[in-house]
């Protein structure tokens, strides 16, 4: 039940579903001769679709999260045994490649995995994500292509049940117990995925990756809405409701 309510939270939270909610609201008044009403309704809900579909806006609500463990590039990593790949998106289908197979998320994920791997002679790499009842696992994507990268079958470790960040976290730690580890997984995402590996003690350092903040901007590219400036606030706005799940205790 609780896992329903977040999915559902998360979907009305989104700028596009906010903007088609107003505007049924605004129909619904307008038939119902409330016009001048109906009329302030449709107008909040352009700009709820405006505003949030500004690169900037979506900018400045990213960028604490991507902030929070930022990541030297020129900084050597940490001499550790394992690295954790977090899962994402991943639908395999006739005529698609594991690359392609993968969405962008997971994609960064497991090629920055496989680039700490190449830095850490011996470590392991472990793959995380499980899929609903008939779905390919993400897990078994990641190690897919990670040997197709060039990663030994030997050194991947494959946990595949997991269908959420929370489960992630208690699979890993089970796994690997007190040992330190280096956490891949998208900048947005460290700081709950972090929180939630402390709360079952598992020694994460974050290596995060996939950043969308800090690019330059033009001014007409600034002031025009785009399905980018829309994908980061959704995002962020995805990210900071988990983290209020967290603080509420209700993941």
């Amino acid at each position: 039940m609780t896992e329903l309510l977040s999915h559902a939270v998360d979907a009305l939270a989104k700028p596009m579903v906010a903007a088609l909610l107003l505007s049924v609201a605004a129909a619904m008044l307008w038939f119902h001769g409330r016009r001048r009403l109906a009329g302030a309704l449709w107008l909040c809900a352009g700009l709820v679709v405006y505003v949030f579909s500004l690169v900037p806006v979506g900018d400045a609500m990213l960028r604490p999260l991507e902030h929070r463990y930022a990541w030297n590039g020129a900084q050597a990593l940490p001499a550790v045994r394992y690295v954790v790949v977090l899962g994402s998106g991943y639908a395999p289908r006739a005529g698609v490649s594991p690359v392609g197979a993968q969405d962008s998320e997971g994609l960064v994920r497991i090629v920055e995995g496989v680039r700490a791997m190449r830095q850490l002679p011996g470590a392991r790499l472990i793959v995380s994500g499980g899929a609903p009842a008939g779905r390919e696992p993400a897990a078994h994507g990641y190690a897919r292509l990670a040997r197709d990268l060039g990663i030994d079958e030997t050194s991947i470790i494959v946990l595949d049940t997991s269908l959420n960040t929370a489960a992630e976290a208690r699979s890993i730690a089970a796994a690997i117990g007190a040992e330190p580890f280096l956490l891949v997984t998208s900048a947005s995402h460290m700081p709950r995925a972090m929180r939630l590996m402390a709360r079952v003690h598992a020694r994460a350092l974050p290596l995060p990756t996939g950043q969308e903040t800090g690019r330059p901007c033009d001014y007409w590219s600034c002031l025009l809405p785009s399905s980018a400036g829309l994908g980061m606030t959704e995002r962020a706005i995805h990210e900071y409701l988990g983290l209020a799940a967290l603080d509420l205790g209700l993941e």
